[in-house]
């Protein structure tokens, strides 16, 4: 396993980290099969999409924040009930396939580390 760190700057971010994980494959010694991208926080998520137009996130972040208002009368005290809800609709893990040590992703298609409670510190963890 390998721990990849990761800074995010404000509330919502959405790092794309797919370097960082090819990186972690090829350092771990990937070479066939599958790893898994988990982020170890529960207002904090992954996911894999579109990284050729930077659009796309920012779509991505209005959506969740349409879906999961910051104010909307949640039980949770802490004030961050909204980042709770958007890393569970995004999800704390994806799988890639890997082949020949290189990810196995579509021609636009990237893994972002997606940030619901920032800015933080925070890390991924790459699971062969």
């Amino acid at each position: 396993m390998k721990t990849l760190p990761v800074h995010t700057r404000s509330r919502t971010d959405f790092l794309d980290i797919t370097e960082n994980v090819q990186a972690a494959v090829s350092e771990l010694n990937i070479r066939e099969g599958l790893v898994t991208v988990f982020v170890p926080h529960t207002t904090a998520g992954v996911t894999s999409n579109e990284h050729a137009d930077p659009d796309v996130m920012s779509d991505l972040a209005s959506a969740l924040d349409r879906l999961a208002p910051w104010k909307a009368g949640y039980a949770h005290t802490e004030g961050n009930a909204a980042a709770h809800v958007k890393a569970s609709l995004m999800g704390s893990s994806v799988r890639v396939p890997v082949t020949r040590g290189r990810l196995r992703l579509g021609t636009w298609q990237g893994i972002f580390f997606c940030e619901f409670d920032g800015p933080r510190d925070r890390s991924v963890w790459i699971i062969p």
